[in-house]
């Protein structure tokens, strides 16, 4: 997994990750984000449109994070899932959850 900073646009930060989030790169992902959060960010756009593969500790990770926001009054937004890993989100019943846009740009016009 790799996970680049692309900016940051209407006080959110844009990351863009890629690769797979599994048991082994959950904690890393979570770590990254729960440090950004620490600097006093509180709102992300996560691009996975270069996920190949999350799996339910990588799922859990996301929901940490989000919850951890939420209670700073921030938001987690997803863009650009693959049709794999966006119906892991749908079936897992998190796009219900955590919203989920067609691209960064469009998460960037929902952003609060």
């Amino acid at each position: 997994m790799e996970i680049v900073n692309t900016g940051k646009e209407k006080n959110a930060v844009l990351l863009a990750v890629k690769g797979r989030i599994d048991a082994l790169s959950a904690p890393e992902f979570e770590k990254e984000l729960v440090e950004w959060i620490e600097k006093g960010e509180t709102n992300f756009i996560i691009d996975l449109g270069d996920l190949d593969y999350i799996s339910s500790a990588g799922l859990r990770s996301i929901l940490a994070t989000a919850k951890k926001l939420k209670a700073n009054e921030g938001q987690i937004l997803l863009s650009s899932l693959k049709d794999a890993v966006k119906e892991v989100f749908e079936i897992s019943g998190f796009s219900s959850i955590i919203p989920i846009y067609e691209s960064v740009e469009t998460a960037l016009a929902q952003m609060q």
